[in-house]
C-alpha cells in the first residue's frame, strides 16, 4: 500500500505551522518524509498527526489540544 504525501507548503496549510516548523520537525525526526528524484521533499500524511508518545495511535486532526502549562515559564529573577 502507497502511503499519501504532501508538499510542505500543504503540510503548514494542514496543521496550522510555519515552514520554519515544518522543517524544524523534519530534522528532529517528529514527521516522515522522502526525497523525490528532483529533491523535493514530500511529507507522509499519516505523521503529521501521530502521537509523539504513542507511534502506534494515530491522532485525528479534529482540534489541537491546549498545553496545560504555559509555553514558557519565567524563572529566577524575572518572576513577577
Amino acid at each position: 500500500m502507497e502511503r499519501k504525501t504532501i508538499s510542505i507548503m500543504k503540510a503548514c496549510e494542514l496543521v496550522g505551522v510555519s515552514r520554519r516548523t515544518i522543517y524544524n520537525w523534519l530534522s528532529s525526526g517528529k514527521i516522515e518524509y522522502v526525497r523525490t528524484a528532483g529533491g523535493s521533499v514530500r511529507i507522509f500524511v499519516d505523521t503529521l498527526w501521530r502521537d509523539p508518545n504513542n507511534a502506534n495511535r494515530q491522532q485525528t486532526p479534529a482540534q489541537p489540544q491546549q498545553p496545560q502549562q504555559p509555553m514558557w515559564q519565567a524563572d529566577g529573577r524575572n518572576q513577577a
